[in-house]
Order: C-alpha cells, then sequence, then structure tokens
C-alpha cells in the first residue's frame, strides 16, 4: 500500500517547494493539509502554492471551497481520506503537505473518543462547591483525580464531564486513546521542518512583504461575506483596517507579521509535540535533495 507522506512545519518554512521536490523523486501526488489553502480567492494570503508549483506536480484540495463555507477538522478529514484513497488506487504516493496541526491530526489519528462539553449537565455541576466536586470525582475516577488539579474548579467539572458523558472513567478513556495513538504511529511517515527561530521569523517577514505587494490586499477588498472559518486566516483583519484607512500600510505590515511570527511559534510547539514527526533541520542554503535522500533512507531502510 503506497501509504500517505506528512511533510510539516510552521508557516514560512518551505514545505511548498520541498513537497513538490520528494512528490517528482518517488511519484507523488501533493494534498492540501492547511486550513486557509483549501479556500479559493485568497491563494495570495494562504500563501497556497504558485501556479508555476501546481503545474509542476498534481495538487489536490487547493481553492476549491467558496470563502463563504464554513470548515472544520472533521470536514477536512472527510474530504481528504477519499483524496488519498483515489492517489493510492492509481499508484500514486498521497503526500499530505501543511501546518494546520489539528486538521492533520484529526486526519491521521480521527476525532478524539473524549466527549464534547454539555451545557445542561455544566450548569448542574456548577452549583456544587469544589470540595463536592472533587470528592464526586474521587469516588468516580480515583486515578482521574490523581492526575487532576483539583485546586481548578474548572479542570475538575471537566473531568465529571467527560465520566458522566461517556459512561467510563475519564483515566481509561485517556489511557486507551494513548495506547491507540502509539499504534496508529507506529504505521505513520511524517516529517517536520524545523527553521532556527530567528531565520524563520526573517522568512515570514519576507514573505509578508511579498504577500502585501503580490494581491493580498485585493483579495481581503473582493472578500463578501466570508465563513468564520475564512475571516480568522491571518491578515485579514488589518488589511481591513488598511482598506478603511484605519491604520497605514506600514502598521498593516507590522500587524500581519507579528500575528504570523506568534501562529508559527504556536506551530513549533504543537509539531515539537508530536513525536512521530521526524525533525528535518533546515538552513537558508539547505540540501533539499540531501534532505529528500535522508527520508527515501528512512523509507527505505
Amino acid at each position: 500500500m503506497l501509504e500517505p507522506i506528512y511533510i510539516c512545519g510552521p508557516t514560512a518554512s518551505g514545505k511548498s517547494a520541498f513537497a513538490i521536490a520528494l512528490a517528482q523523486r518517488i511519484g507523488g501526488e501533493i494534498i492540501n493539509g492547511d486550513a486557509y489553502q483549501i479556500y479559493r480567492g485568497i491563494e495570495t494570503l494562504s500563501a497556497a502554492p504558485s501556479q508555476e508549483e501546481l503545474a509542476a506536480v498534481s495538487h489536490h484540495l487547493f481553492s476549491i471551497l467558496d470563502p463563504t463555507e464554513q470548515m472544520d477538522a472533521q470536514r477536512y478529514r472527510d474530504l481528504t481520506l477519499p483524496a488519498i484513497e483515489r492517489l493510492q488506487e492509481k499508484g500514486k504516493v498521497p503526500i499530505v503537505v501543511g501546518g494546520s496541526g489539528m486538521y492533520l491530526k484529526f486526519l491521521t489519528h480521527g476525532p478524539s473518543p473524549v466527549p464534547a462539553g454539555d451545557a445542561a449537565l455544566r450548569e448542574q455541576l456548577e452549583t456544587k462547591s469544589s470540595e463536592a466536586l472533587a470528592e464526586e470525582l474521587t469516588l468516580i475516577d480515583p486515578e482521574g483525580a490523581a492526575m487532576t488539579n483539583l485546586q481548578n474548579r474548572r479542570y475538575i467539572i471537566r473531568a465529571l464531564e467527560i465520566c458522566i458523558l461517556s459512561g467510563k472513567k475519564m483515566s481509561e478513556l485517556k489511557n486507551d486513546w494513548a495506547n491507540t495513538s502509539k499504534e496508529i504511529e507506529s504505521q505513520l511517515r511524517g516529517y517536520v521542518l524545523n527553521w532556527e527561530a530567528e531565520t524563520l521569523r526573517k522568512r515570514i517577514h519576507r514573505r509578508t512583504t511579498s504577500m502585501l505587494e503580490s494581491g493580498a490586499i485585493k483579495e481581503v477588498q473582493n472578500l463578501t461575506q466570508p465563513s468564520i472559518t475564512c475571516e480568522k486566516a491571518i491578515g485579514v483583519e488589518p488589511i481591513r483596517r488598511y482598506l478603511e484607512k484605519e491604520i497605514t500600510l506600514e502598521r498593516c505590515h507590522e500587524l500581519i507579521f507579528f500575528a504570523t511570527s506568534q501562529y508559527a511559534k504556536r506551530q513549533r510547539t504543537w509539531f515539537k509535540k508530536e513525536s512521530w514527526l521526524r525533525v528535518l533541520d533546515m538552513h537558508e542554503h539547505s540540501d533539499v535533495t540531501s534532505s529528500i535522500d535522508s527520508i527515501l533512507t528512512d523509507l527505505n531502510p
């Protein structure tokens, strides 16, 4: 079976170019793993692959949704799994490329068995004292209580919610999920492009400048009634403020650069926790060929 290869990393880490080079070497095709590159009309804003990059190898799930449509991790999974299967059926290696950690986690691991919150139950639990809640949790799930900060009322209520809504001990659910995750991860093939923080900031700064000079402002100007998801794309809010003459273009650049840098920091933190991802250290003059050679050696020992 032609199992997917995941190429991950923070924004501006060069994932698209790297994935294209890999796809050309192994006969692969690229599947989008970015929450915003799935929207059409904001290709510059979302740093989607260029027309030249799209022409280099086949790409899938880029620019397929109207900006008015909502998107979430479950819908992404529902769209991507069939795309992976189609590539496998025609003998192509699926290469999933992106930096949206939650979407990729949902795709690789599936939804967590931990139930979502319930407003009515939470309202009922809120009527009890913290001491009573802690005592109830200790009685229902001693192991779960031991791993919960019983000085934090919110944590106790959430732990009780999980126990009551699932009908299982929270500790059992989490242990089972951890074991399931280990089994899944033993079969996954993934790599994260890692840059020194200051170098990545410089790359982000250059990208922000290029984005504002290459059509992102026009894209935001043309956005009409974007969905809540699309509205959250970095750059939408400051560009709107610039268009409304609330801020200068220089200030708009600063705000986008800062927000993107903060996002990249969160991405780096997320991917560090994903132990199944092999780290590929990158530099401004990195030899992509040697990095791809190491991937091929890793895949075919």
